[in-house]
């Protein structure tokens, strides 16, 4: 029950796109077509669950053993590097359209600091291996949610009657904010 309740949590009540603010940056980037940002969310969710576990057994064999705590960061942003070249490369051979329309947004899974976040917020909370798992896949399947309803909300906004001056990233902003009003709406979920 414990680690449904971690699920959950961190799936719906903390999202990390609503709650957290971090991801924020391939969230209005890539959001303008369900599609792409269905292929975006799985690729984070890839890297994130990965990294997640890379940088955890990092930290507990490597880190923490030679006391060498304070390249967390510099070690983990390199994991994350890597593994985001790992999946660019599938993907060019896998799936070049989801590859094409990603475009310059499947590097910037690197500078994504949802990845990053996760990655320290499983050290920070102190979370057991099984504990960093389900959280890595719980938040990062958040961001799949958060990015696959915004798009299909800016595509409902692309064939509305706008007003000119809320044309494009205003209303696109407004929206998000909206949907993030509407997450704030599970912050009192008791499991």
């Amino acid at each position: 029950m414990e680690l449904f309740s971690l699920f959950i949590t961190s799936f719906i009540v903390n999202n990390i796109i609503f709650m957290q603010f971090l991801g924020v940056c391939p969230f209005l980037g890539v959001s303008k077509k369900i599609e792409t940002a269905a292929g975006m969310g799985i690729a984070v969710i890839f890297v994130i669950t990965l990294s997640a576990i890379i940088t955890y057994l990092v930290q507990i064999a490597i880190l923490v053993p030679l006391e060498l705590e304070y390249l967390q960061t510099i070690a983990f942003i390199l994991i994350i590097a890597a593994l985001v070249q790992f999946v660019e490369m599938f993907l060019k051979k896998s799936s070049p359209g989801l590859y094409q329309a990603l475009g310059v947004y499947l590097p910037l899974i690197t500078t994504n600091c949802a990845v990053l976040g996760v990655a320290i917020n499983n050290i920070t909370l102190e979370y057991n291996f099984i504990q960093a798992i389900i959280y890595s896949v719980a938040t990062s399947s958040g961001f799949l949610l958060a990015i696959v309803l915004f798009a299909g909300v800016r595509e409902k906004i692309d064939s509305a009657d706008v007003p000119e001056a809320l044309k494009g990233s205003p209303i696109a902003l407004v929206a998000a904010g909206l949907m993030s009003i509407a997450f704030l709406g599970f912050s009192g979920l008791q499991l």
